[in-house]
This record gives structure tokens, C-alpha cells and sequence, in this order.
């Protein structure tokens, strides 16, 4: 009997489904790690307040891991009408290669563990992340050694429920992502809480330059406006309005001020390490919800003239 020739809908199912399921199960692998990253943190690595892997991986998700389920759907929909379908070469070498990979990622898994386990450098973080790699690579490879035997193909209503149950544990896994990195408008607001630090930190720099330069702190900010050198002062992005700003005692202390959304969050540029401006050791830029005012020093010894009595005289 003829083997059955490999249509182009044929290729093209197999090829778009395998590489929808390939892509969304890397992804779903990267975000299970974001969350064991945010529950374990290290304190040796940046985390990004954004989450921005986080986000990324759950939009491929919710894009492409219904595509691969519609995609494979339609595939079985095919071999139901027309059985020779379940003989093409193309499904053959997709199968088959997909177990292959399966069984590759279980033993360079397995290996790395031990490897770790030998050298004494096992971390909670990094034993859950072997395990999510073993889990998802065993189960691959026992779904599609069981589609290469017809299983699938036999029972229609066991692979129908685990589609189900596979799309349940994705569901899951995503929804879960919302209450880590939060909803879209509290992200939108943090990144205007990060906005206006920066903008107070230029703020910031830009009253000590004044301050070396003249000896004297700026009465308001406006006074910081120089055309010359290309400085416009930096409003609020919310508001449209000016950032506060006083001298608090003359003639080397003032305060900056900006209305917050909420409370720093760990990671973001408002708590970060502490930038050294006007003399403060350990400056930070944690802030709650509503209004908040930065007091700065400047420290003379820390911040000479630029603009010593003697050095330059002006041209009369």
C-alpha cells in the first residue's frame, strides 16, 4: 500500500503547531522561573520592577498556546475524517522529534541537578526550576511517545481532557501572574512614580550645579531654566504642574516634592541603592502613596566652587 503524500496544509499544520507548542512551552517554563525568582529572591540580581519577562512570556501565552490547541485540533479533526493523515511523513518526523527533545531536556536536566547536588551549590530556587524542567519535559515526552502509538488516535475523549487540563494549568499559571506584577494601570502608574524620581534627581543635580556656580541656592526652580545650555525643567507627567520645590534653610539646604500613585516597591528606581547628590551619604527615594518631600544638604567641602573668587573675572 502507498504510503499517503504530505499535502502543503499538511506540512504547514504540523509545522505551525509544533512550533506554536514549542514556543509556548518555553515561555511557560521562563515565566514558573519568574515566579520562583520573585519568591525566592537573590540578592545578588537585579529584579526588574516591571516585570517585564513576566509580561512577556504571558502574552506569548495567551497568544500562541491557544493557537498550538486549535492548530493540533484541526490536525486530529483531519486524521478522523481521512485515517491515512495518521501515516504522513510529517507527522511521523514532528512526533518524533518532539519525544526526542523531550528526552534530551530530562537528561541534561537530571545531569545539571547532580552535577549541582555534587559540587554543594544546591539552592531552593534552583532545585524547583530542575523539577518544572524534569515535570514538563517528562510529560511531553510520555504525550507524544503515547501520539506515536496511536493512542490519541484511539482515544479521542482522554486527549480532549488533557488539552483541557493542560489549558487549565496555563490558565492558572497566568492569572497568577496579576497578582504578582500587578494589573496593567498599576504598572502604567509605577512607571509614573519612576518617571518623577528621575525627574527630581535631575531637579536635584541641577540645584547643586546652580548652587557651585553662585554659591547660593535658586529662590524658585524656574531659576534653573538655562536656554543657553539646553535645560527646560521637567514637570510632573501626570499632572502637567511643577515639581515642588523650596529652600528650606538658606543658604545649603532645600526640598523637592512630587505626588506619588503608591508606596516604593522594591527593585524600582525609587528604592534603589543610594545615589550620592548634595552631600547625602545614603540618599534614598523611598516614598509612600500622596505627597512627598526630599530634603537635601549640600555639604560645601563635598561640593566646591566651580566659580572661585579670583579665578575668573568678568568682562566689563
Amino acid at each position: 500500500m502507498d504510503k499517503p503524500k504530505v499535502t502543503p496544509k499538511d506540512f504547514f499544520l504540523w509545522a505551525g503547531a509544533m512550533l506554536a507548542l514549542y514556543i509556548s512551552v518555553f515561555t511557560f517554563v521562563s515565566l514558573l522561573f519568574s515566579y520562583i525568582d520573585y519568591s525566592f529572591p537573590d540578592p545578588l540580581e537585579y529584579m526588574d520592577p516591571y516585570s517585564s519577562a513576566m509580561r512577556a512570556s504571558i502574552a506569548a501565552l495567551i497568544v500562541l498556546f491557544p493557537l498550538a490547541l486549535f492548530l493540533m485540533r484541526i490536525i486530529r479533526k483531519g486524521i478522523e475524517r481521512d485515517p491515512s493523515r495518521d501515516d504522513v511523513w510529517v507527522r511521523r518526523w514532528a512526533l518524533v522529534l518532539t519525544v526526542f527533545v523531550a528526552a534530551v531536556a530530562g537528561t541534561v536536566d537530571l545531569i545539571t541537578l547532580i552535577n549541582y547536588f555534587l559540587g554543594g551549590d544546591l539552592s531552593t530556587r534552583f532545585v524547583l526550576k530542575v523539577i518544572i524542567v524534569l515535570l514538563v519535559a517528562s510529560g511531553f515526552f510520555m504525550h507524544f511517545l503515547a501520539d506515536i502509538r496511536g493512542y490519541w488516535t484511539k482515544n479521542p475523549r482522554y486527549a480532549r481532557m488533557v488539552g483541557w487540563g493542560a489549558a487549565a494549568v496555563v490558565l492558572i499559571s497566568i492569572v497568577s501572574g496579576f497578582f504578582i506584577m500587578g494589573s496593567p494601570s498599576q504598572v502604567r502608574l509605577m512607571r509614573f512614580d519612576d518617571t518623577k524620581v528621575s525627574d527630581l534627581q535631575i531637579i536635584q543635580s541641577q540645584v547643586t550645579y546652580y548652587w557651585q556656580n553662585k554659591q547660593k541656592l535658586p529662590v524658585s526652580s524656574r531659576d534653573l531654566e538655562d536656554p543657553l545650555m539646553g535645560f527646560a525643567l521637567p514637570k510632573d507627567p501626570q499632572s502637567g504642574q511643577d515639581y515642588g520645590y523650596r529652600v528650606t534653610k538658606a543658604p545649603y539646604s532645600f526640598e523637592v516634592c512630587a505626588e506619588f500613585n503608591a508606596d516604593s516597591r522594591t527593585g524600582s528606581t525609587d528604592a534603589s541603592v543610594a545615589q550620592h547628590y548634595g552631600g547625602a551619604e545614603a540618599e534614598t527615594w523611598k516614598h509612600t502613596a500622596g505627597q512627598n518631600c526630599f530634603e537635601r544638604t549640600i555639604d560645601p567641602d563635598k561640593y566646591p566652587s566651580l566659580n572661585p573668587k579670583g579665578i575668573l573675572t568678568p568682562v566689563r
